[in-house]
């Protein structure tokens, strides 16, 4: 019995994924959890396993191209099934899809894996290419990779007459290089560079499009700018930067930073909240997720350290250095990425001063710190050199009146100047 497995829904919202690795061949054989591919979303990179034990008949799309959910990743033949029953299964209505949760033996999918019915059933293809001599003109438009589209309409060609030999006849880039070689665009490819470069976009470069478009078009944006004079907090990080290294944690000023926000917040709760307009009311969180931006080589991304008020100086300094290498990595799970209710971005650690950070909606304010400075301050009336850090911060305009603004970052710089207040207040 042969049946397709489907590119599952993951939750979150994902839409679409690119196969980043296949890790089986036709005619292997595979167990129930084995990984059967590797897929990119906006969110994480995640393997996907085999909901069920069988033998590979196909495989549908080929790496580095984009697809979307309920798109067909395998077909399977599973054994037990055969003969005159298995083709009688084949000609009934196909099932409607059931979520099953997967045993995943360490490859990690978060949720569960839509998994098509016993009847559902595509007949033997090879790699998912439409069958040969199939017409072009059959198609009203021909399905393509945006890469595709755009080395078609550079090279003048329509691509509707370019038979696309990808995922359900999706026309791909060697589809147009074997339709069109182009011998006289390569001689004058030799004389002179090409002015222009195309290049694929990541599925996190698309989230991060959709999602700042998405915050700028929802919320009322307004950023209040400060520094503060942080000598004391400098000194008590020298005074205990060898104990943490130690213990094999490095101490940066960031954990101060989230502890000094979380304080703060926890006084001015507008900060940490979200508007339910489609319930007309506030939503007042009164937990303390923190997300915190890292910039990694495929683009930005905020994995989130939870209950933040609850946690040591050593847990969160330990947090923040393993969620930055697992999303330098591109090993976030997905629920290292959600829930957050505040975010920190810390452009000062690649040099900036001073910056307008976007929110993260649904969140209410965001946090932007800029580089140490050593400047001029005036201490006891006396001018003397300080060390300035300076402070940016977004919010929602329609929650985040300025006067709120201004007593939170006044309660932030407040205790990044007197960290001790920290434990005290």
């Amino acid at each position: 019995m042969r049946f397709v497995f489907n590119f599952p829904d993951i939750g979150e919202g994902i839409s679409e994924g690119k196969i980043l690795q296949w890790y089986v061949q036709k005619g292997q054989q595979v167990e129930a959890g084995d990984p059967l591919v590797q897929m990119e979303t906006d969110k994480v990179v995640a393997d996907i396993p085999s909901p069920r034990a069988g033998v590979i008949v196909a495989r549908f799309g080929k790496e580095g191209e984009t697809i979307n959910v309920e798109d067909p990743l395998v077909e399977i033949e599973i054994e037990g099934v055969a003969g005159e029953e298995a083709r009688e299964l084949a000609r009934e209505k196909p099932k409607p899809k059931r979520a099953e949760p997967v045993e995943e033996k360490g490859f990690g999918v978060v949720g569960t894996l839509e998994v098509a019915g016993d009847a559902a059933h595509l007949p033997a293809s090879d790699e998912g290419a439409p069958e040969p001599g199939a017409r072009a003109e059959h198609r009203r438009k021909a399905l393509a990779t945006p890469v595709a589209r755009a080395m078609a309409r550079e090279m003048g060609l329509d691509i509707d007459e370019v038979r696309g030999t990808g995922p359900g006849g999706r026309v791909t880039k060697d589809d147009i290089r074997k339709h069109h070689p182009a011998p006289i665009e390569a001689a004058v490819t030799a004389e002179a560079p090409p002015r222009v470069e195309y290049e694929s976009l990541s599925q996190i470069r698309k989230a991060i499009a959709r999602n700042m478009i998405q915050s700028k078009h929802n919320a009322a944006h307004m950023t209040v700018i400060d520094e503060v004079e942080i000598s004391e907090l400098i000194a008590l990080r020298e005074r205990y930067k060898s104990e943490f290294e130690a213990r094999g944690v490095k101490l940066t000023y960031l954990p101060f930073i989230l502890k000094a926000v979380t304080k703060a917040l926890q006084r001015n709760k507008s900060l940490n909240s979200e508007m339910d307009l489609d319930n007309n009311r506030m939503i007042y969180k009164k937990y303390y997720n923190i997300g915190i931006a890292v910039d990694a080589p495929d683009g930005l991304v905020v994995p989130v350290i939870r209950d933040v008020d609850r946690l040591s100086f050593m847990d969160i300094a330990r947090h923040l250095a393993e969620l930055a290498d697992r999303a330098r990595e591109r090993k976030l799970s997905m629920d290292q990425l959600k829930d957050g209710t505040f975010t920190v971005t810390n452009y000062g650690a690649l040099g900036g001063r001073f910056g307008i950070p976007v929110i993260n909606y649904p969140q209410t304010a965001i946090l932007g710190v800029g580089r140490i400075e050593k400047k001029p301050v005036v201490k006891n009336d006396q001018v003397v050199i300080g060390r300035t850090l300076p402070l940016s911060m977004s919010v929602d305009h329609r929650i985040v009146d300025g006067g709120d603004a201004t007593r939170f970052l006044n309660d932030v710089m407040r205790f990044l100047a007197d960290p001790a207040g920290m434990l005290i207040l």
